[in-house]
Parts: structure tokens; sequence; C-alpha cells
């Protein structure tokens, strides 16, 4: 019988007897938080793992206790510069994966920026949908080749998608007042819709694509947020849990907040997760209608709408200037 997890379960719950040995992983975004642990979690079972980052130092720093995992259990870990908020860096990043012609058996998508002050990449777009999404976007499509038959592609969204839909209009706030959380939402979104759309395309050839939210964690993704509005936020939704008779909020630990990612990429069935939301080590339910904000569980039907997901990518290649 297969094992059943959920929101408490870690990265070593979930990877409990699984040998990676064999497989190629890369991860973005393991300078911090569950990029690091998601790293140490795949290579500490054997896999190789390529983490990319912006800051090359403050990876190395962060993920000397991946290197010494890994090298007790067979994995690797190598690391990769990599900045998504400059498609200068992104491409050239694709191009020298491309050149060195390893395949990837998944690839998971995990960096991100969350809640920023109003401000805009390198490339002009607003910085949380260019930093979450485009950059994304364009890494994956260039790659995409590499990924293997069978293989994976495990974007990292969030609950925040519920904030906001995209915005194919006004992407880049021009018109529109500048929220953080909706900017954050948007980008949630986008990564929900790129899973779908990717899943799509590749799924023929055996590769398949998933969006997954971590949960709650507190990182250093959350710098930028106002504790009171987080507290305010976190009385809103245990007044929704309450009402529906569940227990209160509960942050998750890193190892916690990573399990789904892991899950998602090495443990579940492909045709299970395959163009899916995951949350808490399971799809999650998809939520139709206008609902309070409070509520936190299950995906809002525009984030995995199939006609969404193909707007949005002839969307992205128009901004980016590339066709995938």
């Amino acid at each position: 019988m297969a094992n059943v997890f959920g929101a408490t379960s870690t990265t070593e719950d979930v990877l409990s007897g699984i040998n990676l040995r064999g497989k190629r992983i890369l991860v973005t975004g393991v300078s911090a938080g569950l990029g690091v642990e998601t790293a140490r979690s795949l290579a500490a079972h054997g896999a190789k793992v390529v983490g990319a980052a912006r800051d090359l130092e403050k990876a190395k720093a962060a993920t000397a206790t991946v290197q010494k995992d890994a090298a007790a259990n067979g994995g690797s870990l190598e690391l990769i510069e990599l900045d998504l908020a400059n498609l200068k860096s992104v491409r050239a990043c694709a191009d020298g994966l491309l050149e060195k012609g390893d395949s990837f058996d998944v690839v998971i998508a995990n960096a991100g920026v969350m809640a920023t002050p109003f401000g805009h990449t390198a490339d002009g777009f607003e910085t949380q949908f260019g930093t979450n999404h485009l950059g994304h976007f364009v890494l994956v499509n260039r790659i995409a080749a590499l990924i293997r038959t069978g293989g994976r592609l495990i974007n990292v969204s969030s609950a925040g998608h519920r904030y906001a839909n995209v915005d194919l209009v006004d992407p880049n706030f021009e018109r529109t007042p500048y929220d953080p959380m909706a900017a954050y939402g948007r980008s949630k979104t986008a990564n929900i819709l790129f899973a779908v759309a990717f899943d799509k395309r590749h799924r023929e050839r055996g590769v398949r694509a998933a969006a997954v939210h971590p949960g709650g964690i507190q990182t250093e993704l959350g710098r930028y947020q106002d504790p009171g509005r987080i507290e305010k936020m976190i009385d809103q939704i245990n007044q929704q849990r309450a009402a529906q008779g569940k227990d209160p909020f509960q942050w998750k630990t890193i190892p916690q907040g990573a399990a789904t990612s892991v899950w998602a990429a090495v443990v579940a069935s492909a045709d299970e997760i395959g163009g899916q939301y995951c949350e808490d080590c399971h799809v999650g339910h998809i939520v139709l209608g206008d609902l309070p904000v409070a509520i936190n569980e299950g995906v809002r039907g525009y984030a995995i709408d199939p006609k969404a997901a193909e707007a949005l990518w002839t969307k992205s290649e128009e901004l980016v200037g590339e066709r995938f």
C-alpha cells in the first residue's frame, strides 16, 4: 500500500526508502530556504543536483551541508549562475546547459520573490511577474529538449495565486495601481498556468508538468511583507478554518515546505500530477466562484484554465520576444 503523506510530511518522509542515483535534477533558487532543502534532500538520496542561483557566493555558503550530505550518499551538487530578473543571464544559463548537453530527469522552478516594492527587471518587466514567471518561462522552454522522456517540470507556485489572476492587458502595472500581493498573486497564477500549458505540449513525449504550493513557511522570501498584514491574513484564515471545523493555521518547517516539491518531482505518479496543482503532498481540488481571499486551500479555477494558459503562453512569447 502506498504511503499517504500530508501537510506535516517532510522531505525525508516522502523520500524514505527511495534511491535517486542516476537521476539528474535542476533546482533554481538554491541560495536559501526551500531551494536549499529541496537540493539537499534530493542529493542526499543519490541524485546529481544542478543548483542555480543569482548569488553564487551566497549559494555556496548556504549549500555547504548539501555537499556533505550528497558526498555521503552518492549524490552531488553543482552550482550555476542564474539571475531570473535578467533575460541575458537566463539565456546564458540555458545556452551553457545546452552546450554541455546533459539531460535532466526533473526541473524544479523554485526560485522567486514575494511582495516586493514596485520595480522592474533588467528587461523592464514588473519585478515579480518578470522574475517568478518570465525568467522561468524562458529558461525552461530553452532547455525543454534536455528533459528526458519520463521527466517532469515542477513549478513552485503558492496559495498566494488566490490574490489575483494574471492581467495580460497590463502585466507591468502601467495603468493599474500597484499592490505587492496582487502582483505576487499574478506571478503565482502564471506559474500554475505555465505548468498547464507546458504539460499539454510535452505529455505526448512522456514529460509532465505540475505546480505546487509549499505551504506557509517563514523564510527570507517574506522579508518585504508587513508583519501586521501577515497577522491579519492569518486571523482571517483561522476564522474560515474555524467555520469549517478545521484546526488553526500552522506554519510549516522548511523540510515540510519542500516536501510537496520533492513528492511531485520523484514520488507521485506522473499521470496523477500532470497538469495539476499540488499542496500538502496531494493534488489540490479546484475551487470555483468568488471565494473569500482568506480561503487558502485548493486552486482557483482561473489558474488551471487551459484557455487562460494558452493566452498567457502567447503573451509571454510576445513579451520576451521568443517563440517556443
